[in-house]
């Protein structure tokens, strides 16, 4: 492995860790990438682009690539069952479209993006252990006893961070009440490109669209599922909403809890925290991915400028504001996980009938919109 100093070493190529490397390649810095899985998973977690994570991928030079991967939202609507049929609680458009893409073509994107502007920056099969801070920059070690040096380290190494613990920078760690079940089967709803919720008593479903004629169902669960299985989540669907995924159209089935991670910090030194690493929020709203995209627009302009004089009362600034927009980030998703918890029949009745008259009112359906599209 090379010895000399790179402008950036980047720890991690998921999406975030691409993003930065992509922008930081793009304005004509020496990056590397360390990641230590050997080739990609084609696991579909983060599927959704909101408005302002586009916009740094148009920066990244890959919007194009990834919208034409991905299926563009426009309509979200709620619904729930009433005496055995389902009405419509509420219906938001979304201006512009949000983009429901797998994540492994936002990776292969933004990985054929920086192999363009930087053949060879990504290693594959290298695992960092750790991150030193020394004289004008770092040095990350890795498992197999090499070591890269950068003027700028980026730790976009996952919520349970290595380098992070090693800098012992403090994370405020809150497990959640909620278990989610989620699958991908095709799509027999007749909702096209259209996102639903399923407001019922027994718990939220929520459905969205995937390219090629699936769709995502992700169910509020009482528990944890210790032995998933896609006929369980198809019977759930079922029970609760009235639609039958086919189970033997399963190509992605997980089980999972929520817990929240929010650092006290975002850099020591010239090592910088990023994506997981630096804020893990529920994944029920979809803003992680974006929220580290954001990240990468705020500060890889100040890694590419340096410190110093009023570079160093500009990173404070950017830091500030990216830690109020993890918290808001934070409570946006607390707020999603609430409002689908189960709830007895008759507090869920009301509670919708409350939501369909609200929902009318032009300026609040938009306000709701802007808020779930991280545009306010």
């Amino acid at each position: 492995m090379a010895a000399g100093r790179h402008d950036a070493v980047v720890v991690g190529a998921g999406p975030v860790g691409l993003c930065f490397a992509v922008l930081l390649a793009d304005r004509g810095l020496d990056v590397a990438v360390l990641e230590a899985r050997p080739q990609r998973g084609r696991h579909t977690r983060a599927i959704g682009v909101h408005p302002p994570g586009l916009r740094v991928l148009e920066r990244a030079g890959v919007a194009d690539r990834v919208a034409a991967a991905g299926v563009p939202i426009s309509e979200g609507a709620a619904r729930a069952r009433d005496s055995g049929a389902t009405r419509t609680v509420a219906r938001i458009g979304f201006r512009p479209p949000v983009l429901a893409v797998p994540q492994w073509a936002t990776e292969q994107a933004l990985e054929d993006r920086l192999a363009e502007l930087a053949p060879g920056a990504l290693r594959r099969g290298v695992r960092a252990v750790r991150a030193e801070r020394e004289e004008g920059g770092a040095v990350v070690r890795c498992e197999d006893g090499d070591q890269v040096a950068g003027r700028w380290v980026v730790a976009a190494d996952g919520a349970r961070s290595p380098l992070r613990a090693g800098l012992g920078i403090p994370v405020r760690t809150h497990a959640l009440p909620d278990a989610y079940l989620m699958g991908d089967f095709a799509d027999a709803t007749g909702d096209g490109a259209r996102a639903v919720l399923h407001l019922e008593a027994a718990g939220i479903v929520e459905s969205f669209p995937l390219p090629g004629g699936v769709r995502r169902w992700v169910a509020h669960v009482p528990e944890p599922a210790l032995d998933p299985s896609a006929r369980d989540l198809a019977r759930i669907v079922g029970e609760r909403t009235g639609v039958r995924p086919d189970p033997s159209t399963c190509t992605m089935l997980s089980a999972f809890t929520v817990t929240e991670r929010l650092a006290a910090r975002l850099r020591s030194g010239r090592v910088l925290l990023a994506g997981d690493a630096a804020h893990e929020v529920s994944p029920i709203g979809g803003q992680g991915m974006n929220l580290g995209w954001l990240d990468a627009e705020a500060f890889v302009p100040l890694i590419a400028a340096g410190t110093g004089g009023q570079w160093d009362e500009l990173w404070a600034a950017a830091e500030a504001e990216r830690l109020r927009a993890a918290r808001f980030a934070a409570r946006q998703a607390r707020v999603n996980m609430a409002l689908g918890r189960e709830l007895p029949a008759g507090i869920m009745a009301a509670r919708n009938a409350a939501f369909r008259a609200l929902y009318r009112v032009p300026w609040l359906a938009e306000r709701t919109a802007a808020r779930f599209t991280m545009q306010g």
